[in-house]
């Protein structure tokens, strides 16, 4: 049988056709726009996210048997707020997990209602990313628009709704809203009542890998597939990353250099920091995990290459970088703020310690450094849990760097673990479409029977000597400068 895994991106929706022993068939890719209508705005359309999965559906499985296609999983951005009314029509552009227009409600949630509530509530704090302060700005900035609220949902979620008309989402990515009691797996009643929102406004709970229901017999005929085909609820797109690079079961990790990175640590019990630095929410597999999220991570680079450097040749500027551990530039990769573990939306990317014999290699190597550094900033958090990590799979579009790889395993001293396959959030939704579909008896089972490790990254001992050397100042940055960013 043939699965279809849909990765709903922040630029593009990638959909990837995978057979039952995990090889992948073909990978479709459609770009859709993004929107910023003021400074630290970020939107989308989701009809744009609909009509270009639909539109690679149909490309995908252009040569294939259709019969064959059994069922479709997803992997998807967090946090974004989908609005529909009572005619299922969107009400306004989607606010995207990069948005940062909801300082004072992130504040107010934080100061007011308070962390230790928060935490009690939902094992979290409050995120300019997140979903509920995005309720709480539409209530006061648009309540035209938030009085014809008939349904809340997330991105992902309304392409699977729009596909079987099942209004529902999966725990890993309601984890992220801050309205989930993660450790219960229900909705808030007090995050509920905060944001002014009814339970009937929310979609239904169900683990990633539950059948939700059946594609709608009207796409069926226009996509030439059987009404049979089942839809399932899929993950977070780092949740599904975790699952496609088998991240599932008790101290597993993850780094993903996306758009955003992430290092992901998987549990089989529920836990939370007591300063809240990393998010604590529900896996896919059934469990939980403990994940830092930095905002910019292959999307510095990106801007760095694009409008800086302004080249396409990013292995070419790679291959220059000779020195490593011996740089004496240093890079903040804040370009949207950042999250974790300093939760701070103003927070602004920054080069220092440039002079004049700065080489264009020189910054070039910071950018890929700062990133690492910014995701060491979590890895200390969970170690300071007594959470030891010897090891990381790594996935995502900066993991087709050999260098950056490379700086990944001496900076944070951890072995680094490359799969087969690198598509992270499509795989593992295709995986979790699989396992739904009752190809697998569990998460478990396909990450051991699928997902294969075709080389190591070591750390080596006098690089990681001079990376930890570099590290400890680079730490020292960020709370130098972030009375400016303040001010600024």
């Amino acid at each position: 049988m043939l699965y279809i895994g849909i990765d709903l991106g922040t630029s593009a929706v990638k959909l990837l056709l995978m057979d039952e022993i995990g090889k992948i068939h073909k990978i479709v890719s459609k770009e859709y726009p993004l929107y910023f209508p003021m400074p630290g705005w970020s939107e989308q359309n989701p009809a744009d996210w609909y009509g270009q999965a639909v539109e690679g559906i149909k490309e995908l499985t252009a040569d294939c048997d259709r019969s064959k296609i059994a069922g479709i999983g997803f992997g998807g951005q967090m946090h974004g707020l989908v609005v529909l009314d009572e005619k299922d029509e969107v009400i306004r552009p989607a606010i995207l997990w990069n948005d940062g227009r909801t300082f004072e409600e992130t504040e107010y949630l934080n100061d007011v209602i308070g962390r230790e509530k928060l935490s009690a509530y939902t094992a979290n704090i409050a995120f300019a990313g997140f979903t509920a302060p995005k309720i709480l700005w539409m209530k006061k900035h648009e309540p035209d628009n938030f009085s014809r609220i008939n349904k809340i949902m997330l991105p992902k979620d309304y392409l699977a709704y729009k596909l079987s008309g099942v209004f529902c989402t999966d725990y890993s990515d309601a984890s992220g809203m801050l309205l989930l009691d993660v450790r219960h797996k229900c909705w808030s009643k007090e995050m509920l009542e905060i944001c002014g929102i009814t339970e009937g406004q929310l979609p239904c709970l169900y683990e990633s890998y539950d059948v939700v229901g059946t594609i709608k017999s009207d796409l069926a005929a226009e996509l030439g597939f059987t009404e049979n085909v089942k839809i399932v609820a899929g993950a977070g797109d780092n949740a599904a990353a975790a699952v496609g690079t088998g991240t599932v079961g008790e101290g597993m990790c993850n780094v993903s250099l996306g758009t955003s990175g992430t290092i992901f640590i998987s549990s089989s019990t529920f836990g939370v920091d007591d300063h809240n630095a990393l998010h604590s929410f529900a896996h896919a597999d059934g469990h939980y995990h403990l994940m830092g999220c930095m905002l910019s991570a292959a999307s510095c680079n990106k801007w760095w290459m694009d409008e800086i450097l302004r080249t396409a040749e990013y292995k070419e500027e790679q291959e220059k970088i000779v020195r490593l551990g011996e740089n004496r530039v240093f890079y903040l990769p804040y370009l949207m703020g950042e999250r974790s573990p300093h939760n701070d939306p103003k927070a602004r990317a920054a080069f220092i310690g440039m002079s004049m014999d700065t080489t264009r290699e020189d910054m070039t190597q910071a950018v890929l450094e700062g990133v690492a550094f910014g995701l060491r900033d979590s890895l200390e958090v969970a170690r300071s849990l007594g959470i030891h990590i010897e090891r990381t799979k790594i996935c995502g579009g900066g993991a087709k760097s050999a260098l950056w790889k490379k700086i990944i395993a001496n900076v944070m001293n951890l072995k680094v673990d490359v799969i087969e396959s690198e598509e992270g959030p499509g795989y593992g939704g295709a995986m979790l479409a699989a396992v739904g579909c009752g190809e697998f008896a569990s998460v478990e089972e396909a990450a051991k029977r699928l997902v294969k490790v075709v080389e190591t990254v070591e750390p080596s001992l006098g690089l990681v000597e001079k990376y930890e050397e570099s590290y400890q100042k680079f730490r020292k940055i960020y709370p130098a400068v972030k009375p400016l960013f303040q001010e600024m």
